[in-house]
């Protein structure tokens, strides 16, 4: 009963976020057509846009709406022994709210964000939560626009995240976040994240060593926007480690932002509470996506 509550809930708050977010205008410029080579593909090609259409634009759009992907994913690990205990279920909710419209200095507007990661042991007796982790920020963003074309947006944030435990299995640490976005063209988005952190905690004080340092991200959708392929990287200390997390999602319908989603996790500090395991899942669901022109 308590799955089935949850995943009602679920579903009913994808239906509200994509009714919100389904307003949003910025995709409905993109190129229709498919690139006709991979010199294409990997062009530049921007959105010719100019500072006060890119402020209108922020400004009408919803002020509630999707943060970060939005899915409910059950899977495997590929790294040891299939049982009840190590196959899992994981969600994840992502919200933002926009504080201010675009009145700041330098065209910035302040914003709230909250992201929350959900391992669940599904497959147990009694169906309990391994962990929860709990991401709330608030910062400031801002679109790019260069010779009025959109080429990407810019945002600072203070984060906190942890599992809002005590004692020894208590996790947490607070960062300053500076986000660089790219869209390269209709098809292909970078994202640079770099992270000032600060771990105040007794039990985890070693948690940037699998953390890391930030995180690199590239978005890659076809011209029907139907398949979406992501890739994010965190480096980690050390030459060539880095914690790696795959998704590839295919458009169940086109005038929806609902996805089937499969994905591969590789790396440390999947969960905050055993964020010094190594983890190798693979997980497979559905999700609900933001704009691929997302300002945040």
């Amino acid at each position: 009963m308590q799955a089935y509550k949850i995943l009602v809930l679920f579903s009913l708050y994808c239906i509200t976020i994509y009714s919100l977010d389904a307003q949003v205008t910025l995709d409905s410029l993109m190129r229709k057509e498919a690139p006709s080579s991979v010199k294409e593909l990997l062009s530049p090609n921007h959105i010719e846009l100019t500072v006060d259409e890119s402020i209108e634009i922020e400004d009408r759009s919803p002020a509630f709406a999707a943060y970060r992907d939005n899915f409910f994913i059950t899977g495997i690990p590929l790294n040891r022994k299939i049982t009840n205990s190590s196959a899992d279920a994981l969600f994840q909710v992502s919200i933002r709210q926009r504080l201010t419209k675009t009145v700041l200095p330098f065209n910035t507007f302040a914003y709230l964000t909250y992201t929350q990661k959900s391992f669940w042991q599904i497959y147990e007796e009694s169906s309990p939560f391994k962990d929860n982790n709990y991401n709330p920020g608030i910062g400031l963003g801002k679109y790019i626009i260069h010779g009025n074309k959109l080429t990407g947006a810019a945002f600072l944030q203070l984060q906190h995240e942890s599992n809002g435990r005590t004692g020894d299995e208590s996790r947490s640490w607070n960062f300053l976040s500076l986000t660089g976005k790219y869209f390269l063209n209709s098809w292909i988005s970078l994202r640079a994240e770099a992270w000032i952190p600060y771990v105040d905690g007794e039990n985890n004080k070693n948690l940037i060593d699998y953390k890391g340092y930030g995180i690199f991200s590239v978005n890659v959708i076809n011209s029907s926007k139907r398949w979406w392929l992501s890739l994010d990287i965190t480096p980690r200390k050390g030459i060539g480690n880095g914690n790696l997390a795959l998704g590839i999602a295919y458009r169940i319908t086109k005038k929806s932002y609902q996805y089937t989603f499969v994905q591969f996790y590789n790396g440390y500090s999947e969960k905050l509470l055993e964020y010094d395991k190594y983890s190798n899942y693979l997980r497979i669901g559905i999700c609900l996506k933001p704009d691929f022109y997302s300002i945040y």
